[in-house]
């Protein structure tokens, strides 16, 4: 059985059960106060790092204004994050176009916005960059295989192998572009801190043959992602990641270049609880030793990140604490696809019933912002933020006044 109080304080878990009680499921709340601690142990942690978080992870205007209170500086994916962004009065100074893949017409509209800091990984997409953001900084993203060791890898798609970033960054300088760094993401919920060291070594190697050989100094190394959040699956503390990185940093480099982190799961992860309402309870047969729990979200309303297993949150109920069984966990759409957990074998209490409600722990990023738009007519999971004053709506809206 899951043990709530091992994920959410009991001071935390009753505040959130007053104040999101007579909200209709599907809903998330999400706690911004522990948002902001999530922040300050990051920069604590790692004192030397410049944070740009990853507006996709949550893109409530609730939390972009907290992190903007804060200090932080924003990785962006698509131009509808920038304008939401950018209304929040943040200077685009503070902005990142972190997208490998990107239209023509955006890379323009990025820089006629003032945003001079541009990912890339082909030699196309940097052509654009230096056609449409003439003089700006480029960094390349170099391809890391780590399908093994991260709850939710981010290998294939994204990145190039070494030798072209080489080239790409030679390229750079010749278009009249900036040549300013390396970046790397060593795939989500990334378990194995070794995985930083290996990035990092190419990295160096980069950073040492363009300088000797094409006298090109390079400045920065973006580290992307991959902190963790508090699932299932247990994880080493964020010192223990800080010590180890900055000892790969510092053995690897005489003087370490300026530190990017992208920050995203590990920032708001923790901070959300998702309440769903159990709609029917069932056997396939007389003698089953499973039930089916179809829920009134499910993978295409907030749980994608359940797609094959890969993130395992923890799930708890009202009825915790008695006799329990095996369930399969399903969501509410005529699709087929739309199972949450099958294999990983979660157990509920063997008494409940439809109109339950079942709580998904730590489900503060990539929920809402994956959400569908009216697959099988079910609107978008609606996402609540709230302080000790108020209850706030994804435009900063007051939904209520707290005491």
């Amino acid at each position: 059985m899951i043990k709530r109080d091992d994920f959410v304080p009991d001071g935390v878990w009753n505040r959130f059960r007053e104040i999101s009680k007579d909200f209709p499921t599907p809903n998330i709340f999400v706690n911004l106060d522990i948002i902001g601690r999530a922040y300050n142990q990051l920069i604590e942690t790692f004192p030397y790092g410049n944070v740009y978080y990853a507006v996709k992870a949550n893109p409530g205007v609730p939390v972009i204004r907290l992190l903007d209170k804060l200090g932080s500086n924003f990785d962006i994916a698509s131009r509808y994050e920038l304008d939401k962004v950018l209304a929040q009065g943040i200077s685009p100074e503070r902005i990142s176009y972190g997208n490998t893949i990107k239209k023509v017409a955006d890379i323009a509209y990025f820089y006629e916005k003032g945003v001079r800091m541009y990912a890339t990984d082909s030699k196309e997409d940097l052509k654009n960059i230096a056609i449409n953001a003439p003089g700006s900084k480029v960094y390349v993203r170099i391809l890391i295989e780590n399908s093994s060791t991260a709850d939710w890898p981010l290998s294939r798609k994204f990145g190039c192998h070494p030798d072209m970033a080489y080239n790409l960054l030679v390229l750079a300088k010749e278009k009249g572009l900036v040549p300013y760094g390396i970046s790397f993401h060593v795939g989500s919920q990334q378990r194995d801190i070794g995985q930083w060291n290996d990035a990092i070594a190419k990295t160096k190697y980069l950073f040492q043959s363009l300088e000797e050989e094409e006298d090109i100094k390079l400045e920065m190394i973006n580290m992307g992602g991959g902190f963790p959040a508090h699932y299932l699956q247990p994880t080493n503390d964020l010192s223990e990641y800080a010590s180890e990185i900055t000892r790969y940093l510092e053995d690897d480099f005489e003087n370490v270049p300026r530190i990017i982190f992208e920050p995203g799961r590990s920032l708001v992860g923790d901070s959300g609880i998702l309440t769903s309402e159990t709609v029917l309870v069932s056997r396939k047969n007389n003698t089953s030793l499973s039930r089916w729990v179809y829920l009134d979200c499910g993978l295409f309303n907030g749980l994608i990140e359940t797609m094959g297993e890969a993130i395992k949150y923890p799930v708890v109920t009202d009825k915790d604490g008695g006799k329990d069984g095996e369930v399969i966990l399903a969501g509410p759409t005529c699709d087929s696809a739309d199972i949450m957990y099958e294999d990983a074998k979660y157990k509920l209490p063997l008494d409940l019933k439809s109109g339950d409600k079942i709580y998904w722990l730590s489900t503060g990023a990539y929920t809402s912002s994956y959400a569908s738009v009216g697959f099988n007519g079910f609107p978008p999971i609606k996402t609540y933020y709230y302080d000790s004053k108020a209850i706030y709506d994804e435009n900063n809206n007051i939904v209520k006044e707290l005491n």
